[in-house]
């Protein structure tokens, strides 16, 4: 038996799943395990990030034993993961110094407010491609060395680390000896400059972060770092050869090689995501321009939209209001209905990212009469998926210049047929559903094989893809104009309501 496979490690917001990928591109054994949310203050999300470790060497050890797969069969490793969640870590105790503050979190908005009032906005866009948001990484690390005792002390004598959850996993995989990140996770953290493939010191300077704590940058395909860890894989030692965030590679998993092509993921959030090829376009609508991936020297960009509440609005159906016992039964109860009676779910929980910008946006139900149940409360908020995607795929066409003939997808909800057509119809495109929906897995797998050649070239992976469905439009324009006209009218009763 010789290198038979490639693991892939998708380390989600609300859950790890590991993978393994034979040669022709199939899905052999999986295993998954949920993540512990943490709400310490309305607006706030955290993570235990010892539980992001230990939940993936238990999907780990279980997939090879599902599989009947030993560890030297294993040719590579990738790693994909939640992006912009922030830990920073005792170097010598190996200990998380406080909790991961994850990408949801709306905390640092008053940070963001004065690098703003400081006129550094334009210069973030220009040299990082994003928008001063609390989003991203770069408040989150100057919160924790301002509000954690000792933090700052620890971090300029040069004993802690930072990392996304990417660096996180393989400074543990590789028994604390590399502290390296890929291109497209350290493009998310708003200090790094996506032109000069460096970390910015003029953003460092204005955020007060020493460089000493960041990950080494690296190309998303190609070694990495070395997995040894003995309780995982004996004495084996395996190659940590690709690694990128969990939109980067969902984009890479659905094959979308060339400009133009674009995917949507249906997790947690929500993550429209067009590949623009090697030129940096600089968004004039409301988008993130990211760093794709870094692949034999050579550097492809992508626009991207990030919508924050995509499934975890239904998983409030669920564990929130508690009007569903499980996410599968929302398809059923939006088709119990004609249409959702005239009311609106706009899940602004956390704010609105893409294309509005807007951290003081809040969650509404409107258009709610005597008549409204909750099968169409169900419905409206499965068609806010559908709606958000639209708003983003507008400000997509208007920066690239690009009109989409077609829309690939995956994610976990994409497995509800009634989003999948609402969606088709709402956008006036066809929705392509592919056979493999965990494409931020897939995508971790390809970049892992291509760094250790366990696949040759882009061409034979884009050769592995295949079509489960496409879903049509069939709705009238008119219809589709009038029920998206609402849509926008409710978004913006949501907006600005925290200020």
């Amino acid at each position: 038996m010789g290198k038979e496979y490639v693991m892939a490690i998708d380390q989600g917001t609300t859950g790890t799943r590991v993978i393994l990928v034979n040669q022709e591109g199939n899905i052999v054994a999986s295993s998954y395990r949920e993540i512990q949310q943490i709400y310490p203050q309305p607006g706030w999300v955290e993570h235990n990030p010892l539980e992001y470790w230990e939940t993936t060497i238990a999907c780990a050890k279980e997939t090879m034993e599902k599989a009947k797969v030993h560890p030297f069969q294993i040719a590579s490793i990738g790693i994909t993961n939640q992006r912009e969640t922030t830990v920073i870590w005792n170097k010598e105790t190996g200990q998380p110094i406080y909790n991961a503050i994850v990408w949801q979190c709306r905390r640092t908005a008053p940070i963001c407010e004065e690098l703003k009032a400081q006129d550094l906005e334009e210069k973030v866009r220009q040299k990082t491609g994003l928008t001063i948001d609390a989003y991203f990484s770069a408040t989150k690390i100057k919160w924790i060395l301002e509000n954690v005792p000792g933090a700052m002390d620890l971090a300029k004598r040069g004993k802690v680390l930072m990392g996304c959850i990417d660096s996180w996993l393989m400074w543990n995989l590789s028994g604390g000896r590399a502290h390296v990140t890929d291109y497209s996770n350290a493009s998310r953290t708003m200090l790094f400059n996506v032109r000069s493939l460096e970390w910015d010191q003029d953003l460092l300077e204005a955020l007060d972060i020493p460089r000493e704590i960041l990950p080494e940058p690296k190309p998303s395909s190609g070694v990495m770092a070395t997995a040894s860890n003995k309780d995982l894989f004996g004495n084996e030692e395996v190659p940590i050869a690709g690694v990128a965030g969990d939109q980067h590679a969902a984009l890479f998993g659905q094959t979308c090689f060339k400009p133009g092509m674009a995917k949507n993921t249906y997790g947690t959030a929500l993550a429209l995501m067009m590949n623009i090829g090697e030129d940096f376009i600089l968004s004039q609508h409301g988008l993130t321009t990211d760093l794709a991936w870094g692949i034999d020297r050579k550097i492809e960009y992508s626009l991207e939209g990030v919508v924050f509440i995509g499934g975890a609005a239904v998983q409030w159906l669920r564990d929130g209001i508690k009007i569903i016992e499980n996410a599968a039964q929302t398809e059923a109860m939006a088709q119990s209905v004609p249409n959702t009676g005239g009311v609106y779910v706009v899940p602004a929980f956390t704010g609105l990212c893409a294309p509005y910008w807007d951290m003081y946006a809040r969650g509404l139900i409107i258009g709610v009469t005597r008549g409204t149940t909750r099968e169409h409360i169900a419905r409206a908020t499965l068609e806010s998926m559908a709606y958000q995607t639209r708003d983003v795929l507008e400000a997509m066409t208007a920066d690239s210049g690009q009109v989409l003939s077609s829309l690939r997808v995956d994610g976990g909800a994409v497995k509800n047929n009634f989003l999948m057509q609402f969606q088709a119809d709402i956008l006036g495109v066809p929705v392509i559903r592919p056979v493999v929906t965990e494409m931020a897995a897939m995508g971790a797998a390809y970049l892992a094989g291509l760094g250790v050649g366990f696949w040759k070239s882009k061409e034979e992976i884009a050769a592995q893809w295949k079509v489960d469905r496409v879903f049509d439009p069939v709705m009238d324009p008119s219809r589709r104009e009038e029920l998206y006209a609402g849509w926008k009218k409710a978004v913006e009763r949501a907006r600005r309501w925290a200020v």
